[in-house]
């Protein structure tokens, strides 16, 4: 029931792992879900990483069986969640939260606030707004955003790292801190990260980091802004050995010409800690990217791609 849809949240959350995808297209209607969609699987879905890959997904759908909107935030326009991320409380209890963004034409976002998924209605609700646009708040603050992850410090503090694709935000590992602006620290991530073989740098646009246990080092990878062969089609990895930075080493690992493939996701949860395979998805789509011809049953859509550390350039 779904023909395409936009930019991937994953977080684990309550032995599950919990989706969650934007604006929807499904055949059949004029339109398509613009709050969010949401489905589960298993921690580790694929049980084989040879093509084709094909994840079954466990939707959350209405009456009819088709996937339904997940996060209806007040406000007119689409709902755009990031930022998931499962939480322990104060009681105990484990809280799966996203940020939210309200959408007007063509793509400004005029809101920004929390959510919380309600385990007994499956939806997220509101918890508060952090910025509306007005002519005294003309700019968003930074928000817990992008793709988080944990980290503990050398003092043994956790905490939970937001950014897109590197660290901006920074607040302590629990729901009530994560709920609270006043708790969240600003970091200011890198802005370009050195080629490996060579003197270039390259500049994020979004994507993922990951702790890496195969090469006992933090990786990402990333969409470059303004590659040499589309505006946001070409896949960057690098290392560091913190989350923070720096990062460097960058190798050009995928490429699209006139296309776009953006919001990249890693999914480091579905190897083994000894396999040298590194797994992430992105939207590919040839919006932002001038190609007029779409690529027919692809185009707006998720692919998922493999990487083998073993195979990339010697340091």
């Amino acid at each position: 029931g779904i023909l395409c849809c936009d930019s991937v949240q994953n977080a684990v959350h309550n032995g599950r792992l919990f989706w969650g995808w934007g604006d929807t297209v499904l055949p059949g209607y004029p339109l398509g879900r613009f709050h969010m969609i949401g489905a589960t699987t298993e921690r580790q879905p694929l049980k084989t990483f040879v093509p084709p890959v094909r994840l079954r997904y466990d939707y959350l759908t209405d009456d009819s069986g088709t996937p339904r909107n997940v996060a209806e935030m007040p406000g007119k326009g689409p709902t755009w969640l990031s930022g998931y991320v499962s939480l322990p409380d104060k009681d105990g209890r484990t809280q799966l939260v996203a940020s939210y963004a309200k959408i007007k034409p063509p793509l400004d976002v005029y809101e920004y606030g929390l959510c919380v998924w309600n385990e007994d209605q499956a939806v997220f609700e509101k918890i508060r707004s952090v910025w509306s646009k007005s002519e005294q708040t003309p700019r968003p603050p930074k928000m817990p955003e992008g793709h988080p992850v944990f980290w503990q410090d050398a003092a043994q503090q956790r905490w939970l790292l937001f950014g897109d694709p590197f660290p901006a935000l920074k607040c302590s590992a629990i729901f009530e801190d994560w709920a609270n602006p006043t708790t969240w620290q600003q970091l200011t991530p890198q802005s370009k990260v050195p080629v490996r073989d060579g003197e270039d740098q390259v500049q994020p646009h979004r994507g993922a980091i990951a702790w890496n246990t195969y090469l006992n080092k933090w990786v990402t990878v990333f969409t470059q802004h303004g590659g040499s062969t589309s505006l946001l089609g070409e896949i960057w990895y690098a290392e560091s050995d913190a989350p923070t930075g720096p990062w460097k080493d960058a190798v050009k690992v995928v490429t699209h010409t006139d296309y776009t493939f953006y919001n990249p996701q890693l999914h480091a949860e579905w190897t083994s800690t000894d396999s040298p395979i590194l797994l992430f998805e992105a939207t590919y789509t040839k919006t932002f990217s001038g190609n007029s011809e779409a690529t027919p049953r692809h185009d707006y859509n998720q692919v998922l791609y493999r990487l083998d550390l073993d195979d990339l350039p010697p340091r």
